[in-house]
């Protein structure tokens, strides 16, 4: 037994996932802390060809390009805000993971909210407008007659 739980262990730590990185080493900065900052920023960066995956981790050609212009720009001094906002400029909102909080965002997520509200508030205002109107039409003479005729018996 204990043989087959060292078997499943080491099976385990062999096939484990391993977080890989698409950086490749020529793309690191020489300063550590450059480097951090360049790897904080290119993992809130949107693959344009992957879609699903930050620009950290995937090894398309354009995620490279991004990840070398983020590593250039903040070489150059830019603020972590700076470099943000430049990429933004040149390739729109969806490069970001995280989308920033605007007017379009907020109006964007709550919409579905706001819609089902007005949907229920509308709902209600037609509920109660016919809970005071009566169902069906008046009787006929005939089925008047025949009314009080079923009541008699």
């Amino acid at each position: 037994m204990r043989l087959l739980s060292r078997l499943l262990i080491v099976l385990f730590v062999l096939f484990a996932p391993v977080s890989a990185f698409a950086v490749n080493p020529d793309e690191v900065l020489a300063d550590p802390a450059l480097e951090a900052r360049a790897r904080a920023l290119s993992a809130e960066l949107r693959c344009m060809v992957c879609q699903n995956q930050s620009i950290d981790d995937s090894n398309a050609d354009l995620a490279k390009d991004l990840r070398l212009l983020v590593r250039e720009r903040i070489a150059d001094g830019d603020s972590d805000e700076a470099v943000l906002t430049y990429i933004v400029s040149r390739y729109g909102e969806f490069v970001l993971l995280k989308p920033r909080v605007s007017m379009k965002t907020v109006l964007l997520w709550g919409a579905p909210g706001l819609l089902v509200l007005a949907g229920g508030l509308s709902l209600l205002v037609f509920a109660r407008k016919r809970a005071g109107k009566p169902t069906g039409s008046k009787l006929t003479a005939d089925e008047q007659a025949r009314l009080s005729e079923l009541l008699k018996k």
